[in-house]
């Protein structure tokens, strides 16, 4: 004899439904801290620390993207200080940041921001809005997106 299903007929899920892309810009963080070119590296680790951050764009006064700053730009400052017996206090941001900054578009999808995330060793992407910063994604930010979306059907 033979397993019978006592839950009757399945319906047929439709494969073909087209979904809206979710956007970066609706999950990239808008409040951001920023740096200026001319504060003290001391300033940053201090913000990094207060703020439990891991770095930040750099802006000029027009809030145009100038660079970012890391825990990782922090940490060889307090090294080479150290290394060399020089205060801190000497360098700013200007001369730790990274200058060569890669953006994204607020409208890329956040599945192919998540690929860019896994191609690069980038933890954060700066987003620009006619030559403007308007916000940052992060892959915590991604993350977040997925936990949200996990109920929906992923293209």
């Amino acid at each position: 004899m033979g397993i019978k299903s006592f839950q009757g007929a399945r319906k047929q899920q439709q494969s073909n439904v087209e979904h809206e892309p979710i956007k970066v810009s609706d999950y990239m963080t808008k409040d951001l801290i920023t740096f200026k070119p001319e504060q003290s590296v001391e300033e940053v680790i201090q913000t990094l620390i207060t703020k439990k951050i891991s770095g930040g764009p750099v802006v000029n006064d027009n809030n145009e993207l100038v660079g970012i700053i890391s825990e990782g730009d922090c940490l060889k400052q307090i090294s080479e200080s150290r290394y060399y017996n020089m205060p801190m206090a000497q360098d700013n941001v200007e001369s730790r940041m990274v200058k060569q900054v890669e953006t994204i578009d607020g409208n890329m999808d956040v599945f192919d921001a998540a690929k860019k995330f896994l191609n690069s060793k980038i933890r954060r992407f700066p987003i620009l809005e006619n030559g403007k910063l308007v916000g940052q994604i992060s892959q915590k930010d991604i993350l977040k997106a997925a936990l949200q979306l996990k109920g929906q059907k992923w293209k």
